[in-house]
């Protein structure tokens, strides 16, 4: 049944309101950082291990670095079911290529291979912030970066996540050395790569609170994979 009005009442506000549109997003926000330190014959990626959704903390014992190999680290923060999806086939294709070449592959085709799978992805893609972190064919550590749709770029030392505009600037000071006068620049030893890694995750405690709880570290050699925790604050 049709409404109808007589001159000189008024039409009700809410007729002249435009089509509405329900939202809805498909992401979760779940925090969380990575940073990543190459040196010369090691490489270090570390997470925080607090796993939260706006306010709410869902665990504080979550970690987020992913051993792919023996040479091959991924730390991942963001949409924890991207993440659990995403890392999941990254080893599925990774266990294809072992079985098809008997060999496990580089750090450098692991790198090559998530850039891809991040690009196929690029029309709904991964929310996560991933760094990928190992040794390269001729054991020197390498850092490698993405954006969203796959993009992505080798470097030293690289901040992601919810803190990461907070740490890279950090590091970029620490271990870039930028805009500082008169400093020879020398290779970075792994003591002062984990030193200043705790630093800059302790500052983004202070100020980041999808960053806390303890840090989890992975140190990768031409021996293998070491693991060591470092405690933040947890409020």
């Amino acid at each position: 049944m049709a409404l109808t009005f007589q001159p000189g009442f008024d039409v009700p506000a809410v007729y002249h309101a435009g089509p509405k549109s329900a939202s809805f997003s498909p992401y979760a926000e779940n925090g969380g950082s990575v940073v990543a330190i190459a040196g010369d014959d090691y490489a270090i990626v570390a997470s925080d291990t607090r796993l939260s959704a706006g306010f709410s903390v869902y665990t504080r014992e979550q970690s987020k670095l992913f051993q792919l190999s023996d040479t091959t680290v991924l730390g991942a923060a963001g949409c924890w079911c991207d993440t659990l999806t995403l890392t999941r086939i990254l080893k599925a294709r990774m266990q294809m290529y072992l079985h098809e070449h008997q060999k496990c592959m580089s750090t450098a085709a692991v790198a090559q291979m998530l850039s891809t799978m991040l690009y196929y992805k690029r029309f709904f893609p991964y929310y996560v912030a991933n760094i990928l972190a190992g040794l390269d064919d001729e054991g020197k550590g390498c850092i490698f970066s993405y954006d969203s749709i796959g993009h992505c770029e080798r470097s030293q030392f690289r901040a992601a996540g919810t803190a990461g505009a907070l740490l890279q600037p950090l590091l970029d000071n620490q271990i870039g050395l930028k805009n500082m006068e008169n400093v020879k620049k020398e290779p970075i030893s792994m003591e002062k790569a984990l030193a200043v890694l705790k630093d800059v995750f302790i500052s983004a405690a202070e100020r980041d609170i999808y960053t806390g709880d303890s840090i989890l570290i992975k140190i990768i050699t031409k021996d293998g994979v070491r693991e060591e925790k470092f405690p933040l604050r947890r409020d």
